[in-house]
Order: C-alpha cells, then structure tokens, then sequence
C-alpha cells in the first residue's frame, strides 16, 4: 500500500500581503506569477493538454485552492517548457507551441526580464510567485556511473544561475511580496521499474542527488532572498527507504517511493518526467499550505 504523502515543509515562513505602509491591494487585483519550467507551466504529455487549454498544473490549482485562505490571485503564467536556469535568464522568447490558458508570451526578451517587466508594471498587486526551475539541468545526467559527478557540476551553475533570477525578483517586487521556490519528484526513481541493465542503480543513487546536492543548492539560494521552499522530493515520497515495498499491479512488488512516483509521474507508464494531475495536486496543496491565511 502506498504510504500517504504529507505536506513537509522546509522551515518556518510568515509573510504579509504588502510592505509598511502600503495599501493592502483588492483581492481582485493580486496577480500570481508561475515562473520556470514546464513543471511551472503545466505540462502533462497527454491530449488535452496538448490542446493548450489544460488547467491541471499546480499554478492552475493553487489559484482555487488558495481561495479558502483569502486569496483571489489572477494566473499569469511565465513557465516554459524545456527551460534551463541558464534559458530562463538568457533565452529570448519561449517556442512552447501549445501554452495553456493564462500564458503570457514574450518573444523579444528573457523569461526572467518578462517577468520584472511585469511586476514593475503592476507594484503593489502581486501577491505570490512561485518558481520551479532546475530540473532540465539535471535531466542529461541519467546514466548511473556518472550520475553524482554530473549533478554535482551542474550544481555550480544552477546555483548562479538562480540566484541571478532571485536577484531580479526581489529587487522588482520588493522584500514583502512572497517567493516560493520548488524543488521537485525524483523522477529517476521510475527507472526501477524499466528492467534494463543500471536502471535501479540509477534510481537508488539520485536519492543521494537530490537530497545532498539540488535540493540543499536550491534551498540555500531561496532562503538568501527571503524566499520559502518546499522539499517536492520529501513530500511525493522518496526518502521512504527502499526496502519498504508495496504491491503494485502493474509494476509487481516495488519500493514504496517507485510506487509513490509511479503514480504521481507519468516517468513509469509513459518514461515522461511530468507530473499526473494528482502529482501536480500535491504540489499545489504544499504551496497553498504555505500561505497564511489572510484576516
């Protein structure tokens, strides 16, 4: 039986709505920008989403939840898919064909000046961003004799590369409008049910990656800004040790954290990185948790 997944978050976090002084903005008008990856965006490989009007991403989700806490956010949505760190400060322009609703589209300039550009625009009315980055840096490491050195240099640069995005952000939007940074499945651990030769090995070692090496990079920068992150690796599932095992009747007899990525991924049914719906909800309820609930 699947163990069930709690909402863990990395540290304590208290946030308010504006800076001293300010106006509280109406509800209507707090804007939440997703920034990143196609984790960010809301990709799923699957056919409605290919239509480009799918609203399973955890941006999409969060917008609906965090009405129980008080929040009317307006989705704009940066996420792109295939971004690096070093794409979304330096690549001009997305060529997502398929964006989902509430994209916004900037063919002339970075994601990360795309996004200053818009807060400088709208101060005073952006209540929340969120940024899911990092995993495209990571993803060339899928080989198991190699995997630790080659997440270990792509560490460096993904490092620099948030932080210059960080950077940006909280100059534009200012000290109080809050940040959540994210990590995300470890989808490597799918690779345990392939049955080809290095697989489990693989899967097994990037335990070790993210919880030594991307996920403490990541939570260092964001915590340097005054950002909140959350550990996605921890709450989907993967530190469950791997010698507990549950029954699954597709894949047989599996480690409960390959079952748990099983089913929030499509990395065992489809070798597709994204996230089920139900995965994407998981991410969704551990921001919402994060957000204090306004008086």
């Amino acid at each position: 039986m699947i163990v069930a997944l709690s909402v863990s978050l990395v540290g304590v976090w208290t946030i308010s709505s504006t800076a001293s002084g300010e106006t509280t903005p109406k509800a209507k008008s707090e804007y939440y920008l997703s920034v990143g990856d196609s984790y960010a965006a809301g990709y799923q490989p699957v056919a409605s989403a290919m239509r480009g009007r799918d609203t399973a991403g955890f941006a999409y989700q969060v917008t609906r939840l965090a009405q129980s806490r008080g929040y009317h956010f307006k989705l704009v949505n940066f996420g792109c898919g295939g971004a690096t760190t070093s794409a979304v400060i330096e690549q001009v322009g997305c060529s997502v064909s398929n964006p989902g609703p509430d994209t916004d589209d900037y063919p002339k300039m970075t994601q990360a000046a795309a996004v200053d550009q818009f807060i400088v625009r709208h101060v005073g009315h952006i209540g929340l961003i969120t940024v899911s980055i990092g995993g495209n840096d990571i993803l060339p490491c899928s080989n198991a004799t190699l995997l630790l050195t080659c997440v270990s240099s792509a560490v460096a640069a993904i490092k620099s590369n948030v932080t210059t995005l960080l950077a940006g952000l909280r100059r534009v939007a200012g000290p109080s409008v809050p940040i959540i940074g994210l990590t995300y499945p470890d989808v490597f651990l799918g690779w345990y049910t392939w049955k080809v030769a290095g697989s489990e090995s693989l899967a097994v070692l990037s335990l070790g990656a993210f919880r030594t090496l991307v996920n403490p990079a990541l939570a260092s920068v964001y915590a340097s800004f005054g950002a909140h992150f959350i550990d996605v690796t921890q709450a989907t599932g993967a530190y469950t040790p791997l010698n507990e095992t549950t029954s699954d009747g597709k894949y047989g007899t599996v480690p409960v954290a390959v079952a748990n990525v099983c089913s929030l991924t499509y990395e065992c049914q489809l070798q597709d990185v994204h996230p089920t719906t139900k995965g994407y909800a998981v991410i969704a309820r551990l921001i919402e948790a994060a957000l204090p609930r306004k008086r």
